[in-house]
C-alpha cells in the first residue's frame, strides 16, 4: 500500500506519513543535523495530535533523515528575547514545546520505535528514548551536551536517564558530556539493540510492523502501565495491573488471541 502523506503543506520541518497502521515521523532539517527549532518541535507536537485523535495508525516510527538523528537543539535559530538580556528565560521553551512533546510522545495511545544514527544529542537524544524501544546504528553516540553551554539538562532526561541506566551513568553523561557510544548505549541499558547502519532501516521497519499488528489497547495499557509503575509501591502497582488486566480482557484482541491460541494458528489482531 501507497504510504498517504499526511497534509505535507502544513510540515516544512518534519515528514509524516502513515500506511498500513504504521506512522513514520522523519526528522527533515539535514542540513542543520535536524537540530530542534521552535517550528520544528511545534510541528511534532502537532503531528503526535493528529495520531493520538486518528485511529488509523497503530504504531509510530520516529528516523532522523542525513547524517544523524539530531544535533539537539537549534541555539542559533532565535526566537524570544536574546541570552542575557532582561527578558530571557531559558526555560520558556521547555515549557512551551519540549515538556509538552515528552508529556505526548509518553501519553500516545500506541507504541514508539525509534531509529537512530549519528548524532543523537540533547534534547535530541530524549526524543530517541522516549520511544519504547530505540535502535542503532553503529554510527550512533548518545550526548548530554547541556553543561557544555552552561545548560542543565532537559526533556525529560533528569527523569527518564537514572531510570534507564543508574544514578552514577546519569550523572556522568549530564556532567561530563561525553559521547557513549551505541555499543555502550546498549551494553547500559541505555537502548535495546545495535546493528549496521545499512539494516538500521530494516531492523526498525520489521519491529514497527510487528507492533502495528499487534493488539493495540494492551500496548497502551502495558506503555501507561510501565510510565506509573514506575513511581507507584508495589501494592499499587498490583492494583493497576489488576485494573489493566480487566480492560484488557475485556477487548475483542482478547478474544482473538484466545482463539488463535486454541486453534494453533496465528493471531489476527484489529488493534481494538
Amino acid at each position: 500500500m501507497e504510504a498517504r502523506l499526511v497534509d505535507s503543506h502544513a510540515y516544512e520541518h518534519i515528514r509524516l506519513t502513515i500506511a498500513e497502521g504504521i506512522a513514520r515521523l522523519v526528522l527533515a532539517r539535514p542540513e542543520a543535523l535536524n537540530a530542534l527549532n521552535r517550528p520544528l518541535l511545534g510541528e511534532i507536537i502537532d503531528a503526535l495530535d493528529r495520531l493520538r485523535d486518528g485511529s488509523e495508525a497503530r504504531v509510530l516510527q520516529i528516523t532522523g533523515e542525513g547524517r544523524g538523528f539530531s544535533s539537539g537543539a537549534d541555539l542559533s535559530s532565535g526566537g524570544g528575547s536574546p541570552a542575557g538580556s532582561p527578558g530571557f528565560d531559558a526555560g520558556a521553551v521547555l515549557e512551551h514545546y519540549y515538556n509538552p512533546l515528552i508529556e505526548r510522545m509518553f501519553d500516545l495511545p500506541m507504541p514508539i520505535v525509534s531509529g537512530v544514527h549519528g548524532p543523537v544529542v540533547g534534547a535530541g537524544c530524549m526524543i530517541a528514548l522516549a520511544a519504547d524501544i530505540t535502535i542503532a546504528g553503529r554510527s550512533a553516540y548518545f550526548l548530554q551536551a547541556f553543561a557544555n553551554a552552561g545548560l542543565v539538562p532537559d526533556a525529560g532526561s533528569m527523569w527518564l536517564l537514572p531510570r534507564l541506566v543508574g544514578r552514577a551513568r546519569a550523572l556522568a553523561m549530564m556532567m561530563l558530556a561525553e559521547r557513549v557510544s551505541a555499543q555502550a548505549a546498549q551494553d547500559w541499558g541505555l537502548i535495546f539493540d545495535v546493528v549496521d547502519d545499512d539494516a538500521l532501516g530494516g531492523r526498525v521497519e520489521t519491529i514497527a510492523r510487528k507492533l502495528a499488528d499487534g493488539p493495540t489497547r494492551a500496548y497502551r495499557l502495558i506503555r501507561h502501565g510501565v510510565r506509573m509503575g514506575m513511581e507507584m509501591p508495589l501494592s499499587e502497582t498490583l492494583a493497576m495491573e489488576r485494573r489493566a488486566q480487566r480492560e484488557a480482557g475485556d477487548s475483542p484482541d482478547f478474544l482473538e488471541g484466545l482463539a488463535a491460541f486454541r486453534e494453533k494458528r496465528p493471531p489476527r489482531f484489529t488493534g481494538r
